[in-house]
């Protein structure tokens, strides 16, 4: 005690370079557990990214591949689901609900995609969050259009505006179904998820828009205008993939087996959450060099330790040449400059904690609304515990070299100072 308390009363007598060093620990601290909450974080939400959906059934491909087009919007399927097998799908007695995905068209460069009421209802994402309307209802007429809110906001919508739907992936002029605009019905609240950059229709609008493109582009004669459309039996004859949610977690692989080993045509179910973590597999290279990079941070932050205390040492000799004459021993001296490491990688790991939950409490909004990921301000987890603690044995390791050169001088100089 005698050793910590006279440790104390000399990091106070040089406050200033001690206040630095404890910055500067403190800061590399604040980016090591920051980086790897936010990590663990972001990690969970492109996890949850499709929350509550048991299977994702498409045309036989890649699983990463299905996941990719049916739920992120990236790149395109291989086939159709046909109508008919979809609602056999739907109708088996496991399934407790379905959600038919319609996409290959787009809106100035945004997805569209064509679904039921059902997908608002069911749809879920982060942890189990519900889709939410900001303004607005879901659909109640054929061309009807609910928009996410990155769509919404970078295009300048608004309920009630026109919107026009270009065929396949290029909003070229004669690609877009001008004969067909689609009124803004809602507008859905930002979820940091595809959801945010999609258009979303009805079936029966994304049938009625394509009458008389049977082949990609319109046929002389063949297309009829909007009203004309709503007479007609607008029932899809095939769709993109489908959303199954299940009645019991028991029987996944019971529906997963009907559905690979479907007769009518070659159809695959996948789990999401398997094929989210061999898409993440894919991707997490860059997580790890972040926190690699955030490891080396604080490395630099304990040789600035290390730095402190070497330089200190030179003018501190006559300060150890005083102990050593009223009875220190060398060992004293040791623990001497050990403690004031310990105390200053302690402290350090405090502030930089503060500052952590800091910012943490005045981003958690912005990270959230921006990009849908929740960082939560909670407890340390046992992870964050453990990099903790690498840090403090890193300070004591780290204390240790100015602690023996001490010890040496100590026992060297006795009262004589040494220039």
């Amino acid at each position: 005690m005698p050793i910590l308390s006279l440790a104390w009363k000399s990091l106070l007598n040089r406050r200033g370079t001690a206040l630095l060093t404890i910055l500067s620990i403190g800061l590399s601290v604040a980016l090591l557990v920051g980086v790897e909450r936010l990590r663990t974080e972001t990690r969970a939400s492109f996890a949850n990214t499709i929350s509550g959906t048991d299977l994702i059934v498409g045309a036989r491909t890649g699983p990463v591949q299905l996941l990719l087009y049916a739920v992120f919007r990236i790149g395109h399927a291989t086939n159709n689901i046909s109508w008919d097998s979809y609602q056999d799908i739907a109708a088996h007695p496991r399934v407790a609900w379905a959600i038919p995905l319609s996409l290959g068209d787009s809106h100035r460069g945004y997805p569209v995609l064509g679904t039921t009421p059902a997908y608002f209802e069911h749809y879920r994402y982060g942890r189990g969050r519900a889709l939410v309307m900001s303004e607005g209802a879901s659909f109640s007429d054929l061309y009807d259009a609910v928009l996410g809110a990155e769509v919404a906001k970078a295009l300048g919508y608004g309920l009630g505006d026109s919107v026009v739907i270009a065929h396949g992936a290029s909003d070229v002029a004669f690609a877009r179904h001008d004969d067909h605009p689609f009124r803004v019905a809602g507008i859905l609240a930002p979820t940091g998820t595809p959801v945010d950059r999609t258009v979303h229709v009805s079936l029966g609008g994304i049938e009625a828009i394509h009458v008389g493109w049977e082949g990609g582009a319109p046929l002389p004669g063949r297309v009829v205008d909007a009203d004309e459309a709503r007479a007609m039996d607008l029932a899809p004859k095939a769709i993109t993939a489908a959303l199954v949610g299940l009645t019991s977690r028991i029987s996944t692989f019971q529906v997963q087996r009907f559905v690979n080993d479907y007769r009518a045509e070659p159809l695959m179910a996948i789990l999401p959450g398997v094929a989210l973590a061999e898409l993440w597999g894919l991707i997490a290279v860059g997580e790890r060099a972040l926190l690699l990079v955030s490891g080396f941070v604080v490395v630099v932050g304990l040789f600035g330790l290390l730095t402190a205390l070497l330089t200190s040492l030179g003018e501190r000799r006559r300060e150890m040449a005083i102990l050593r004459s009223v009875g220190a021993r060398p060992g004293h001296v040791f623990s001497l400059i050990l403690g004031e490491a310990l105390a200053l990688t302690l402290l350090g790991i405090l502030v930089g904690l503060g500052l952590l939950y800091g910012a943490l409490l005045v981003a958690q909004p912005l990270i959230l609304s921006a990009m849908g990921i929740f960082v939560a301000v909670g407890t340390l987890s046992a992870h964050e515990m453990m990099l903790l603690a690498l840090v403090l044995a890193a300070g004591f390791l780290v204390g240790l070299i100015p602690g023996y050169r001490a010890y040496r001088l100590s026992l060297a100089d006795g009262l004589s100072i040494r220039v």
